[in-house]
């Protein structure tokens, strides 16, 4: 298991946001806005060699605020040159612009997924751009009225027809070189995770023959952090924001990096 870092950029500042409350005219509740910019974290991150984390712009592409948000993407990804995935308003035209950046990967959802369906045009384009081993899927999910897990799309504001289950995760690995799951009922919310998207990904790791799988959402204690790692024996990985030291939570980032590197029991309370 590994400690993924995070960096959320929205209305061009670092940031962590309750997730369901995004919203493209309403604009999103705030937990955290930070006074540095991002690639004062990707230095940071760079500084501690936690590779593997991922920077996502929060704003529609297209948009003054998306624009502003991709000059701190941008400049954190050349803090950290190979270090972190970039996600928000990729493309098969633009990805190459952020590889070129620095990004080792490139994380899409809605433009591998049109009108609550897979598009296997785009996801064949998106593939063909990059290449499975720079492409990252985020399948981040809602519960359903009938209280089942879809794939959320425009930044967790529409639902997908497609249930988040490890049929579909078995069905795509061969495009991918990871996924990315925000459990985006409970993101940043520091209200515990969502067991049922925890389960989903557990089934998928145990069966062996997968790649590499990401949870955020709802992480508060260290106590989520050895559930998520039991749950998965180990071979889930996951992101901690809002409940973050750096993002005004109060879990240490070396704290939880030191014990999971050293694959030791997270200790019950705060360090």
């Amino acid at each position: 298991m590994r400690f993924r870092p995070c960096i959320d950029i929205h209305d061009g500042k670092v940031k962590q946001i309750i997730g369901g409350s995004l919203d493209d005219e309403k604009g999103a509740s705030e937990n955290f806005i930070a006074g540095a910019p991002a690639s004062f974290y990707a230095s940071l991150y760079a500084k501690k060699n936690l590779g593997g984390g991922h920077v996502i712009m929060l704003n529609k592409a297209g948009t003054p605020e998306y624009e502003a948000s991709k000059v701190q993407a941008l400049n954190a990804l050349g803090a950290f040159r190979g270090g972190m995935s970039i996600g928000g308003g990729i493309n098969d035209l633009n990805a190459e612009e952020f590889l070129d950046a620095g990004a080792y990967a490139v994380i899409v959802t809605s433009f591998v997924f049109k009108d609550g369906r897979l598009d296997e045009k785009n996801l064949l384009k998106i593939k063909n751009a990059v290449g499975s081993k720079h492409l990252i899927l985020d399948l981040s999910c809602r519960r359903g009225a009938n209280g089942k897990l879809y794939v959320v799309t425009d930044r967790w504001q529409r639902f997908t027809e497609l249930e988040l289950t490890k049929d579909l995760l078995k069905s795509l690995q061969p495009n991918v070189c990871e996924y990315l799951i925000h459990a985006a009922d409970v993101e940043g919310k520091k209200a515990g995770i969502d067991t049922d998207v925890l389960n989903v990904l557990a089934s998928y790791m145990r069966e062996g023959d997968s790649v590499p799988v990401t949870y955020a959402g709802g992480v508060h204690t260290y106590e989520d952090l050895d559930t998520i790692r039991g749950a998965g024996a180990g071979l889930i990985d996951a992101t901690v924001g809002s409940a973050l030291d750096l993002f005004g939570g109060e879990l240490k980032m070396d704290a939880i990096t030191a014990m999971l590197e050293k694959n030791m029991p997270v200790p019950v309370g705060r360090v």
